[in-house]
């Protein structure tokens, strides 16, 4: 694994300052065939702002200040394996120990990695990533720390999320949202590659599950609305997506005005990497959490930039992964190049068109270099 040049001081010194996202080439890891999307009939984020109030007129009360505690550094955060195996390895050690899962867990966990070629943290021969793990931590105690775990999630790194706008409160939070990219660790670099199936796949061996779209949504814009607010359930899918897009609020994790530097977008494509394909495109991602505006008031970091996330999408209820069941596939969020080639919309209830649509079931559903996910959690209530 190679770094690349070290980055202009005053740029290390703000540490998160970087990303990009963009969808020009996205193709099948294995195949690397150019299905590129469509940015250029997208609608943009301004022109359909006017006509897009948030649900109640108001902003959503923020939740409790948060406590912070410096991050000691992670199990062999410098290391940066030259094969996949080593690299995969060594990431499972460091979620044995940051996300204390069990014996059977990582035993899962391994299963899916071993059924797939390209999942992991990129391809080590052509990957090159523009912030190390250390770079990460050490900046981010510096500006203050990291959120403490929060006890309703009853796991690692997540954090509560509901609507406030409905009066709800942190107590009331049917959901907890990872803060960060799977594996869900500060500091640690995304995984990409995964099929939806593989996502799904890899938050159940975990004890989670792949979030709902609304849920997601929410946790970036500050309020998660009830799903019969958010679907048009029983409508077709563009029926159903042309719908929510109208009406939606237009809002980024970090505040009303699109700025792309507050994230991880600002990272380079590999050379030759023309179209897509995990052999010539290098996974040249952030560790999650770099940035620490790029953060939604759930604190919930990279719903913008780094890598674009799987997600549910339900037409039915019943589809609901917060109900047992699952839908159809859907992106969410941006890219470590959407600074420089900005696709699609990234605002925070934006839904995509599918571009690769399928069941999030289906064994052929999409993955790629740039394609990672982050899990909910039910929290029973």
């Amino acid at each position: 694994m190679t770094m690349s040049p070290l980055l202009d001081s005053s740029i290390r010194r703000a540490a998160p300052a970087l990303l990009a996202l963009a969808l020009a080439a996205c193709s099948s890891p294995e195949t690397g065939e150019n299905e590129a999307a469509p940015a250029s009939s997208l609608p943009s984020p301004s022109a359909s702002a006017a006509a897009a109030p948030t649900p109640s007129g108001s902003e959503p009360a923020p939740p409790a200040p948060k406590v912070f505690a410096p991050l000691p550094p992670l199990p062999e955060e410098e290391l940066y394996p030259d094969t996949i195996e080593e690299q995969r390895e060594a990431l499972f050690r460091r979620m044995v120990s940051m996300l204390h899962v069990t014996d059977e867990q990582m035993a899962a966990v391994r299963a899916i990695f071993q059924r797939s070629s390209v999942l992991g943290q990129g391809n080590p021969k052509v990957t090159k990533y523009p912030m190390t793990r250390k770079e990460c931590r050490e900046a981010r105690n510096t500006a203050g720390g990291f959120e403490q775990d929060e006890p309703a999630c009853g796991a690692p790194f997540m954090t509560p999320i509901y609507d406030a706008l409905a009066g709800e409160k942190e107590a009331d939070a049917r959901v907890c949202i990872d803060r960060y990219e799977f594996p869900g660790i500060p500091c640690e670099h995304p995984i990409t590659g995964p099929s939806a199936k593989e996502a799904a796949e890899l938050c159940a061996a975990i004890g989670k599950r792949l979030c709902d779209a609304h849920e997601w949504e929410g946790a970036c814009a500050g309020a998660v609305h009830a799903p019969e607010v958010e679907y048009s359930f029983g409508k077709a899918r563009k029926e159903s997506k042309d719908l929510h897009n109208r009406d939606r609020e237009i809002v980024w994790a970090y505040g009303r005005e699109k700025d792309h530097s507050k994230c991880a977008t600002k990272s380079r494509k590999t050379k030759g990497c023309t179209s897509s394909g995990w052999k010539r495109c290098g996974t040249n991602t952030f560790p999650a959490g770099s940035f620490p505006e790029c953060k939604s008031s759930f604190g919930v970091y990279d719903q913008h930039g780094n890598v674009a996330e799987h997600m549910n999408l339900p037409l039915r209820p019943e589809e609901m992964t917060s109900r047992g069941g699952t839908g159809q596939t859907e992106m969410k969020g941006s890219w470590f190049i959407f600074s420089d080639f900005e696709a699609h919309p990234d605002d925070c209830r934006w839904r995509a068109p599918d571009w690769h649509g399928t069941r999030v079931t289906d064994p052929n559903s999409h993955g790629n270099y740039h394609l990672g996910f982050r899990c909910c959690k039910s929290t029973g209530k």
